[in-house]
């Protein structure tokens, strides 16, 4: 089991950036697929970005893409999601997760075992 603590949410305008910070502790995090999910009032918790164990492979939603970016420092065991661009629909609380199955099979909440407490990241127009 990994246990995750996110980090860097905030209040920002349209078109500026955040990094968010997931700290993990745990001794599979470094074999571990970490995510990046988000879920906005209303809707559904969605799959944003995803990086495998190695941080050789790397997934992002089209909703996404060209604007943020997923990384991982293994050696400090922490994931970063570097959002640039923002936007107001960007606005929704941010989690990090952890699964022991590869990147190119999980997508879904259930594909993920462990899970932070969220981080709030509002964009204002």
């Amino acid at each position: 089991q990994v246990q995750l603590v996110e980090s860097g949410g905030g209040l920002v305008q349209a078109g500026d950036s955040l990094r968010l910070s997931c700290a993990a502790s745990g001794p599979t995090f470094r074999t571990a697929t970490m995510g990046w999910f988000r879920q906005a009032p209303g809707k559904e918790r969605e799959f944003v970005a995803g990086i495998m164990w190695s941080g050789r492979n790397t997934y992002t939603a089209d909703s996404v893409k060209g604007r943020f970016t997923i990384s991982r420092d293994n050696a400090k065991n922490t994931v970063y999601l570097q959002m640039n661009s923002l936007k107001p629909e960007d606005t929704a609380v941010y989690y990090c997760a952890a699964s022991r199955r590869p990147l190119g099979v999980v997508s879904r909440n259930t594909d993920f075992g462990s899970w932070g407490q969220g981080t709030q990241v509002t964009v204002s127009s």
